[in-house]
């Protein structure tokens, strides 16, 4: 199994998980996170003082998926992120040992 973390721009959050969820992902996990990478932030003027931001809001998805989905994931948040922008994010794949559903115990790709 694997584990898709996709660091995204918060307004392109509704299009990809409809993407997902119409590509059969049943599960996944939002997170608001703030940070930057080459961006380095960027500076606004506000009532005539200029206030530098260095964190820029983002949102976070985890999707946990069998390896044999995880090019599909993928494909489908690179379509319905992307803008072509420096800040589109990044996404980061790591193996997932174990799973294992609280409630009925089930373990493996049957508990995702």
């Amino acid at each position: 199994m694997k584990k898709i973390e996709a660091i995204i721009r918060p307004h392109k959050l509704d299009e990809v998980r409809e993407a997902l969820q119409e590509a059969g992902f049943r599960g996944l996990t939002v997170t608001e996170v703030k940070g930057y990478g080459r961006q380095m932030g960027h500076s606004e003027i506000y009532r005539g003082s200029e206030y530098t931001i260095n964190f820029l809001p983002k949102t976070k998805i985890d999707i946990v998926c069998a390896d044999a989905a995880m090019d599909k994931a993928i494909d489908i948040i690179l379509k319905h992120a992307k803008t072509g922008e420096v800040g589109d994010g990044k996404i980061f794949v790591s193996s997932v040992e174990e799973v294992i559903r609280v409630r009925t115990d089930e373990t493996g790709e049957a508990a995702v």
